[in-house]
C-alpha cells in the first residue's frame, strides 16, 4: 500500500514527460536531465491539498523556477519483468548509480492486515491526505484500469463532461450556480457545492472534464452527495 497523491500524472516514456493523457509536458531541461533511458510513471506533487497550486506549476511555460517545489513520485515501472518491487528495484538501481534528488519511488509498505491498511488509511486522511491505494505486489505489468490495484479513501470520485453551466440564485446570482455534467456510463447529475468563488465567476467550459467526490449511491442509482473536487484537463 501507498499513499494515493493528488498532483498530476507523470508519464516518462523514456524521451519525454507526459499525462496521463498523453499531452506532452515542458518541464525544465535540468528536470529530466539524467532521467532513465526506459518508461516509468509516478505522480508529479509538492504537498498534500497543493493540486491547484501543482497544476500551475504543470501547465505554465512561464514558471521553470517554479518546477524546484515539484517531486516526481514514481510508483511503477512498465514494462520490465517481475512484480512490482521487482520492477521498481529496476529504477532504484539506476538511482543508485545517478541520483536526482526530484525523482523518488514512492515508498510501498506491506500491508499486514486489515487493521494496518485502516490505521494507515486514517493516518493519511487525518493529515488532509486524499487516500491510499493497493495493489497486489506479485501482479506483472498490466495496461489499462488495473485488477491488481485498489484505491481506497474515504469518499469515492470519479469524472465527468460538462455539459451546461446552469446559473445561481440568491448569493450566487449572476454566477454559476451548477454544472449539468455527463460521467464515461452516461449518468447525468448536477453538481452545485465544492465550487470557490472564483471557480464560480470562471466556470469550466463546456465540454471539459471536472472530478467530483461522492458517498455511494441513492436506492435509484444516483450519485449519493457529488461535491466538486478539481478540473481535470490533462
Amino acid at each position: 500500500m501507498s499513499e494515493k497523491l493528488d498532483g498530476i500524472r507523470g508519464f516518462w516514456n523514456g524521451q519525454e514527460l507526459l499525462t496521463r493523457g498523453g499531452k506532452k509536458l515542458n518541464p525544465p531541461k535540468w528536470f529530466i536531465q539524467n532521467y532513465p533511458p526506459f518508461a516509468i510513471d509516478g505522480e508529479l506533487w509538492t504537498k498534500r491539498g497543493d493540486f491547484e497550486n501543482i497544476s500551475s506549476i504543470v501547465r505554465s511555460t512561464k514558471s521553470k523556477e517554479r518546477w524546484k517545489n515539484i517531486t516526481h513520485y514514481v510508483f511503477e515501472v512498465p514494462n520490465q519483468t517481475g512484480g512490482l518491487l521487482e520492477r521498481l528495484s529496476t529504477l532504484k538501481t539506476y538511482l543508485d548509480k545517478n541520483p536526482i534528488p526530484h525523482l523518488q519511488i514512492l515508498k510501498q509498505t506491506t500491508v499486514k492486515s486489515k487493521q494496518h491498511l485502516q490505521d494507515f488509511l486514517q493516518q493519511v486522511v487525518g493529515g488532509k491526505g486524499e487516500g491510499i491505494v493497493v495493489r497486489n505486489p506479485d501482479t506483472l505489468y498490466e495496461t489499462g484500469r488495473l485488477s491488481s490495484a485498489l484505491k481506497v479513501k474515504k469518499y469515492f470520485d470519479t469524472e465527468c463532461s460538462v455539459l451546461e453551466i446552469l446559473p445561481g440564485k440568491g448569493k450566487y446570482l449572476g454566477k454559476m450556480g451548477s454544472v449539468l455534467c455527463q460521467t464515461e456510463g452516461g449518468k447525468q447529475l448536477k453538481i452545485g457545492s465544492g465550487f470557490k468563488d472564483k471557480d464560480r465567476n470562471n466556470p469550466p467550459a463546456i465540454g471539459s472534464k471536472i472530478t467530483f467526490k461522492y458517498y455511494g449511491f441513492t436506492k435509484k442509482g444516483k450519485y449519493k452527495y457529488p461535491v466538486y473536487l478539481r478540473a481535470r484537463n490533462n
